[in-house]
């Protein structure tokens, strides 16, 4: 009875959907009041009724209701109540639950949140939130239906492949989609204003508060899933430019560029085709890593879908929402008025080189993921395009950008002193040569890791830099400093957690890619193995039982004394096998240890990575985030907030951003 709830509950949300996608734009377009104002109870009753139907299959995983094909073909009786849970949207037909269910409280929210916003504009961006999820409940219901029951019902389910069954794979898909999905707004929102035919400073600071709530998403899933690559898959990596992982990247490059083009936007009324291009943009790379995830056009462990139906189905929407969308701002973007003028030295100016740097990589980035599919639709030939690509086109894009980071929240707003801000930044640039140097002469490292840690020792001393001039500290009295300090706007405080936390991951993406060290060997319990000026002992094998594996345990032991225990462990439901590794986690570097197959005699193949600052990736990727989530809490980006007066001493420190 609760499964047909839910599947009626989803049918209810799809009927929703329309309503609210037709009625208030034609309310909008006769400038009724009354049709416009039901945008908001019909986003609101949407939401509601998806809450209803997530629910409903939540509770057919937990219960383990092995009638509804979905959770005897994704879970088992025996599997961790967590990964029962984590199973609803680790396969394909959950997966899109989810994500319409996070689609339609973006909705909700701008409906429950958007009061000070015009009428019109409201009415459209609903509306507009409504027709992409017409489109997508129209797929589930009709080619991904989660609740269709199976006959006669198995008496117990084929389990969730045990690659998702863990905790970072419980995170990262409700987190990431977050920030895919949170990009609806920001591009219904540009399409409301096309419709509109207006773009001004107050519609960027509407725009802001949601575009860095999914960039927060996004940075925050994109780090737990590399997070998770690294530590579950036991290849002891973190990113290995699949086109999986360029799927979130892509948009997550596009939301940058978005967030700093609002920002000029908003101060001088300038970029504005530009703005709502990248807001177009950027949820079309959106729906494009749904259509490469989704469709069964990749193989990975993300790719749930193999049918062809779906697969086309998705394009169907993908070209409709894209080619609606920019033919759209092909023929409203050219009647929007120019905005403020500004010199090519300024604030603003920084960040229209930013933006052009960002849009790049971006480019850069699709076009790799998507040649080796379009060579192999056209000629039938496979090719793979990896790391040695992408280092000789996307990385030099980012040497440039990260002195530009540096650099720009030096400069002055419409008219800046270049001169001024690299006097600034002698300390940085001191400190980021010495660095290289020393690396490249005196320890010989290679020249792209020299480069890359003069790189970090440039963005974070200037980071610091720029927070010391705010303050005016040490030529002020320290008194003046601190109340400088606290009145400073919490978005300043963000964006410089934001730019120091990039410089920290380039400090592990360097160690980790340059200093890392790797042996690979045949061992028996008592060997003792050198790697990175430790010795590793390994003492053999046993065997123990999981709540639903089986699991031979490799113990290793440092010269500390500590114990590291990597796993084989087989699923007997699922039929198949994984290797959990045992990683000693050090600021330093980490130490990787994995059991790999049984070699002859007593002998194990035996891997152990010694992965330097490797650390720093996740803290520098999560530090981002934490930026995001400062800049968030600045009461002057939420929607409808006042801008309060500020004292003069406050406000001579600087802007925002």
């Amino acid at each position: 009875m609760i499964v047909e709830l839910g599947h009626l509950a989803l049918a209810a949300a799809l009927v929703v959907a329309v309503f609210q996608a037709v009625v208030p734009l034609y309310g909008a377009a006769r400038r009724d009041a009354t049709l416009m104002a039901l945008a908001q109870p019909a986003a609101l009753v949407q939401f509601a009724a998806l809450i209803i139907a997530f629910g409903a299959l939540t509770h057919a995983f937990v219960t383990s209701d092995f009638s509804v094909s979905n959770v005897a073909s994704n879970s088992h009786s025996l599997k961790p109540l967590l990964y029962k849970v984590s199973g609803v949207w680790g396969n394909h037909e959950g997966s899109m639950l989810l994500w319409v269910l996070i689609l339609s409280l973006f909705g909700a929210a701008v409906a429950a949140f958007g009061g000070n916003l015009p009428e019109s504009l409201r009415a459209r961006t609903i509306a507009v939130q409504g027709l992409i999820g017409v489109g997508f409940l129209a797929f589930i219901l009709f080619t991904s239906n989660p609740f269709e029951r199976v006959v006669p019902p198995p008496i117990d389910g084929r389990g969730l492949n045990p690659l998702l069954q863990d905790i970072g794979l419980a995170l990262h898909p409700p987190m990431l989609y977050l920030g895919y999905v949170g990009l609806s707004t920001t591009f219904s929102f540009a399409v409301a204003a096309l419709l509109e035919g207006r773009v001004d400073p107050a519609w960027a600071r509407w725009v802001r508060p949601w575009t860095l709530a999914a960039w927060v998403a996004l940075t925050a899933g994109i780090t737990l899933g590399s997070g998770w690559a690294y530590y579950e898959l036991g290849w002891g990596g973190w990113w290995f430019w699949d086109p999986v992982e360029n799927a979130s990247f892509m948009p997550w490059l596009a939301a940058t560029a978005l967030l700093h083009s609002a920002i000029v936007v908003e101060k001088r009324d300038a970029l504005k085709s530009w703005t709502i291009l990248l807001a177009l943009i950027a949820f079309a790379l959106s729906l494009l890593g749904t259509f490469l995830v989704r469709s069964g056009v990749l193989t990975s462990v993300h790719a749930f879908a193999v049918d062809p139906e779906r697969g086309m189905f998705i394009l169907a929407l993908l070209a409709v929402a894209i080619g609606g969308s920019f033919a759209l701002f092909a023929w409203r973007a050219p009647t929007m008025e120019g905005g403020g003028v500004f010199r090519p030295i300024s604030r603003e100016g920084g960040l229209v080189l930013n933006n052009l740097l960002t849009a790049t990589g971006a480019a850069t980035v699709l076009i790799g993921t998507l040649y080796p599919l379009a060579l192999e639709t056209v000629t039938g030939e496979k090719v793979s395009v990896g790391p040695p690509f992408y280092d000789a086109t996307f990385v030099p894009l980012m040497v440039p950008l990260i002195i530009v980071v540096g650099i720009g929240p030096l400069l002055a707003w419409k008219r800046g002193d270049l001169a001024g801000a690299l006097h600034n930044l002698w300390a940085a640039a001191i400190i980021a040569i010495s660095l290289g140097m020393a690396l490249a002469w005196l320890q010989g490292a290679p020249v792209g890791a020299a480069l890359g840690m003069a790189l970090a020792a440039w963005l974070g001393v200037a980071v610091i830099t720029e927070w010391v001039d705010r303050v005016r500290l040490f030529r002020v009295p320290f008194s003046t400093s601190v109340a400088r300090a606290t009145g400073l706007p919490r978005a300043a405080y963000g964006m410089s957690f934001a730019h120091l936390g990039l410089a920290v991951f380039i400090v592990g993406a360097v160690g980790e890619t340059y200093f890392s060290h790797e042996v690979v060997r045949y061992a028996a319990a008592g060997d003792r193995i050198e790697i990175a000026g430790h010795t590793v002992q390994f003492n053999g094998v046993s065997e123990r039982a999981g709540p639903n594996y089986n699991a031979q345990v490799g113990t290793f032991v440092l010269e500390t004394g500590e114990r590291l225990e990597s796993e084989r462990r087989f699923y007997p439901a699922e039929g198949q096998q994984t290797t959990e590794a045992a990683i000693r986690v050090r600021p330093a570097g980490d130490l990787y240890t994995v059991l790999g197959e049984p070699a002859e005699g007593d002998q194990w193949t035996i891997r152990i990575y010694y992965k330097t600052l490797v650390v720093w990736i996740w803290v520098g990727g999560f530090l981002m985030a934490f930026g995001g989530l400062v800049s968030l809490a600045d009461r002057r980006l939420r929607v409808g907030a006042p801008t309060p007066r500020r004292p003069m001493a406050v406000a001579a420190a600087g802007g925002d951003d």
